[in-house]
C-alpha cells in the first residue's frame, strides 16, 4: 500500500469516527459498563477513566455487570434509554457484547471496546495493549532463564478475546523450542473467568498428573495466585517458574518473595486516559489527529489504538510499576 492510499485510508478512518452525530452544547454523558470489578485492577481502570472524563467536562455513569452477559445487555438498553452520548464497554462475553453494539448503532450511539475485543459486529473503536505481545513477554521471560523442560500454560477465559491473543503469543515463542525438543508443554486449559480458584484446581490436577514441572504461565496474576497456592502445599513454590499479568499488589509481595516470577502490568492510567479522550471526541464530533492500527473482530477491521505492556520482575519493580505510579512502594515492600 502506497502512501497516498495510506492516507486515503487514514482519513476514511477519521470519518467512521466522527461521522453521524453532531455537537453538543451541554454535558455528554459517557456510559461506562464493566464486566465486573472482580480483580484489582479493575476498580483502578474504573477510577482513572471517570477521573480523566471529569477533567474533559464530560459525565460517567458506570454499571457493573457482575460477569453476567444477559445483565450487561440490560444495563446498556437501560443507558441508551437515558440518552447517554457514547458507550464505552468491557464486555463480559466477546460475542454476546455485540448485540450490544447493535443496539447502540441503533439509537447511533458509538461504541468503544476497552481492553477487550467485541467480536462479529460493527464496532466503532478498540482500545487495549498487543495482548499478543504481552503473551510473547510472559513465553520469552520465562524461556530465557529456563531454556529446556516441561512447560504449563493455564490461559484466561475462552469468553475472552484477550485469552487467544495471549496463547498466540505464547506459542510464536514457545514453539520453535518445541518443535526443537528443548520444551514440552504438558498442560494447556483455558479458565471461565480468569479466577484464582480455578488456577488452583489447574495446579493441583497438573501437578498431580505430569510429573516434574519446571515454569508455568498463567493468564493472569488471579490465576497465578492460584498456582502458588497449590505449588506451596506441595513445597515447590520456589522451584517452579510462574509468569502471571496485571501486576496485582499481592503478587508484587510474590515476586520480591520469589515465588512468583515475573507478572506483565498494562499502563491502566494511559488506557483509561485513552478511552477517555476518544469517547468524548466521539461524543462531541470532534476529529481524532492520531493514526491507528485496525484489528479484525471477524466482522470488520476495527481501528485500534494499543498501548505496550511491560515485565515486572523482582529486580525492575522500581522502574516499572512503582515508578509509573500504579503502586506504591511502601505498599509494594511492605
Amino acid at each position: 500500500m502506497n502512501n497516498q492510499i495510506k492516507l486515503l485510508v487514514l482519513v476514511f478512518l477519521a470519518g467512521l469516527l466522527v461521522g453521524g452525530c453532531e455537537q453538543k452544547d451541554e454535558s455528554l454523558e459517557v456510559g461506562f459498563l464493566i464486566h465486573a470489578f472482580d480483580k484489582e485492577r479493575w476498580e483502578n481502570d474504573r477510577n482513572y477513566f471517570v477521573e480523566n472524563v471529569q477533567e474533559l467536562g464530560g459525565i460517567v455513569k458506570v454499571m457493573d455487570a457482575k460477569n453476567d452477559a444477559s445483565k450487561q445487555l440490560a444495563q446498556a438498553k437501560e443507558l441508551l434509554a437515558n440518552g447517554i452520548d457514547v458507550l464505552v464497554v468491557v464486555p463480559v462475553d466477546q460475542f454476546a457484547a455485540a448485540e450490544i453494539v447493535k443496539e447502540a448503532h441503533a439509537k447511533n450511539i458509538k461504541v468503544i471496546s476497552y481492553d477487550r475485543l467485541i467480536k462479529n459486529c460493527k464496532l466503532d473503536f478498540y482500545i487495549s495493549t498487543d495482548n499478543v505481545e504481552i503473551g510473547a513477554l510472559q513465553a520469552n521471560y520465562l524461556t530465557t532463564i529456563k531454556p529446556t523442560g516441561n512447560y504449563a500454560l493455564i490461559g484466561g477465559a475462552l469468553s475472552d478475546n484477550n485469552s487467544q491473543s495471549l496463547y498466540l503469543g505464547q506459542r510464536n515463542v514457545l514453539q520453535p523450542l518445541v518443535e526443537k525438543g528443548d520444551i514440552k508443554i504438558v498442560y494447556n486449559v483455558f479458565t471461565e473467568n480468569w479466577a484464582e480458584e480455578e488456577g488452583y484446581e489447574h495446579a493441583k490436577k497438573m501437578l498431580t498428573g505430569n510429573g516434574h514441572i519446571d515454569a508455568i504461565i498463567a493468564g493472569n496474576d488471579a490465576i497465578a495466585m492460584g498456582v502458588i497456592r497449590a505449588l506451596r502445599e506441595v513445597g515447590k513454590e520456589r522451584q517452579v517458574l510462574v509468569a502471571g499479568m496485571d501486576a496485582d499488589l499481592r503478587n508484587l509481595h510474590e515476586i520480591i518473595a520469589e515465588t512468583q516470577t515475573c507478572t506483565v502490568y498494562k499502563p491502566y492510567e494511559k488506557l483509561a486516559a485513552t478511552a477517555a479522550d476518544m469517547a468524548m471526541k466521539m461524543a462531541n464530533c470532534v476529529e481524532c489527529e492520531k493514526t491507528y492500527k485496525t484489528v479484525s473482530n471477524g466482522e470488520m477491521l476495527v481501528p485500534t489504538f494499543f498501548h505496550t505492556g511491560m515485565i515486572v520482575n523482582r529486580e525492575n519493580l522500581k522502574l516499572t510499576v512503582i515508578s509509573e505510579g500504579y503502586q506504591k512502594e511502601e505498599e509494594v515492600f511492605k
